[in-house]
């Protein structure tokens, strides 16, 4: 078994790993965008380095758009096969797609009207895709991978286990006469958030790891609901918007049930509480129809007939009209919108029309790169640009680390307990942090390995001297804020 990352080595995002099978079947897992920096973004538009039509199939872990997003690009650079992933993971992942090609063309349009005024609209990268393209892709779609069951794919034994990252996510065992392989996609956090724990492994013979927090311990869950509440209140007393930057699968949903739990409980004032991501609003859609993934509590709720996502004082915000009318609300409410670094989406003019008020709070629930707006509100910025505006920023900033839906260092460790005496291989976090973790391996008794960029490495191999690939630096550029998951 041998493998190649074209995305998600030495990074924490654009998940694309090839695996290359005896008699040279190729089996892509994962297709995902990068997301953050310019440098990352720019790897968008690169060629693959191996021929998208030579490939037997892909296999999706989940529907974030770091680890779905390139599909549609595969696409249309020549690749036919099926592409196979669980039921819920279909479900968002149209949603995700079709929303990732339209902010992608209004992107486009908007960065062509700014580049016509300098005479500088040749420099403009069109869209990575359009509509038609996702729909291609989501033909492509075999939501036929369930928890615990074995299916084939180009003659290889894949059985998908609950990841309890996302809805829908799953890791893989693959098996054939090679060997036992488990590709991690993302784990999630236990015992916290909405999803039920991820499944223990069986024994392998090889891991690839994610390791986006392998250095981090997350607050625990009921610590978190006392800090959220309390930052809550405090924003009530104060008398202005509390605006939460989300993203709209999973932390938008966990959010909305943790406000419900709160303000049923009289925790919380019944404020107003406004939704303002459409993508959000179809998301939750699909958690009513895959609800036995979800915790107990909110599992039961659903069978009953409740809405565990809807506090009384719900409103959706559909149009950029309902929008931008909040903008004129008196008095205090939340506001829900995407996206979760405000590099984009509706929350930027929200921040545009509030940050500047002393009685505005900012709830930051969700990861933010450090040159991204939501980096440097935590960061401690004075002022920052707005959707071309300088903005004081007199609102009080407030993190709450807890929601994070990635596993930590803890979970990590215990997520390898059960797989045996594997050789791990790390991939899905930066450098420093992957470096740190190798010691907590070898501590155990497990051979780690950083997985290199783009470089072909043999998973059941010896791998590299003291875990680092030759010529890989400690330095891959400055790392996030991380408070909660990255996608």
């Amino acid at each position: 078994m041998r493998l190649q990352s074209f995305g998600a080595a030495c990074t924490v995002t654009g998940s694309m790993h090839l695996l290359t099978l005896d008699g040279g079947r190729r089996i892509l897992i994962d297709c995902g965008l990068f997301q953050g920096s310019g440098a990352l973004e720019a790897r968008n538009h690169e060629p693959y380095p191996f021929d998208p039509a030579d490939l037997d199939a892909v296999i999706l872990t989940h529907a974030h758009l770091d680890h779905v997003g390139r599909l549609p690009l595969l696409v249309n650079r020549g690749y036919r096969g099926p592409v196979y992933c669980t039921p819920p993971t279909a479900a968002l992942a149209e949603t995700v797609l079709l929303d990732s090609a339209r902010l992608q063309l209004e992107g486009y349009r908007q960065h062509l009207r700014h580049a016509r005024r300098q005479a500088r609209e040749d420099e403009v990268l069109p869209p990575l895709y359009d509509e038609e393209d996702v729909h291609r892709a989501l033909d492509l779609l075999r939501p036929v991978l369930e928890f615990g069951q074995a299916s084939t794919v180009a003659g290889l034994r894949v059985t998908p286990y609950r990841a309890g990252h996302i809805l829908g996510s799953a890791y893989l065992l693959l098996e054939d006469a090679g060997g036992r392989l488990i590709m991690s996609g993302d784990l999630g956090h236990r015992a916290g958030g909405l999803q039920l724990d991820f499944t223990p492994p069986p024994q392998a013979d090889a891991v690839v790891l994610e390791t986006t927090y392998a250095n981090q311990r997350h607050r625990a869950w009921p610590e978190t609901l006392v800090e959220f509440r309390d930052v809550l209140c405090g924003a009530v007393r104060a008398g202005g918007k509390i605006l939460v930057p989300s993203f709209a699968i999973e932390r938008s949903q966990t959010l909305l049930h943790t406000l419900k739990a709160l303000m049923d409980s009289g925790e919380v004032p019944r404020i107003p509480v406004f939704l303002d991501s459409p993508m959000a609003a179809r998301a939750t859609r699909a958690y009513f129809q895959f609800g036995d993934e979800l915790v107990p509590e909110v599992r039961d709720a659903l069978r009953s007939g409740e809405d565990p996502f809807a506090p009384s004082t719900l409103h959706e915000v559909l149009t950029g009209d309902e929008s931008q009318r909040l903008n004129r609300y008196d008095g205090p409410a939340i506001i829900l919108a995407g996206n979760g670094m405000m590099t984009g989406g509706r929350i930027q003019h929200h921040l545009r029309h509030h940050l500047w008020k002393p009685g505005t709070r900012v709830v930051i629930v969700s990861y933010q790169s450090p040159l991204s707006l939501g980096g440097q509100l935590v960061a401690g910025a004075q002022t920052v640009e707005v959707m071309g505006e300088e903005v004081a920023v007199r609102a009080q900033i407030q993190t709450i680390g807890g929601f994070s839906a990635h596993a930590d260092h803890d979970d990590l460790l215990a997520f390898l307990e059960t797989a045996g005496c594997p050789h791990v291989w790390l991939v899905h976090g930066e450098v420093p942090v992957m470096q740190a973790f190798l010691p907590e391996l070898a501590a155990r008794g497990l051979k780690g390995d950083i997985v290199p960029d783009r470089q072909d490495v043999d998973l059941l191999g010896s791998g590299f001297s003291g875990g680092r690939p030759p010529g890989l630096g400690l330095e891959p550029g400055p790392e996030g804020v991380k408070v909660a998951a990255d996608e």
